[in-house]
């Protein structure tokens, strides 16, 4: 995992899961997790990013 991944996943966990694997499920989950509330977004984010 590079930094670069790391500091998205941290401030912007949707762009760092549409980077890693484009439009879909998993960065639709992102971003209605992010939207809810922030830290569940950032957990999902870098269990997906692995």
């Amino acid at each position: 995992m590079s930094l670069l991944t790391i500091i998205l996943n941290l401030f912007i966990p949707p762009l760092s899961v549409f980077l890693k694997h484009g439009l879909g499920g998993k960065f639709l989950i992102n971003l209605i997790l992010t939207l809810i509330f922030w830290l569940p977004g950032v957990i999902h984010a870098f269990m997906v990013t692995d």
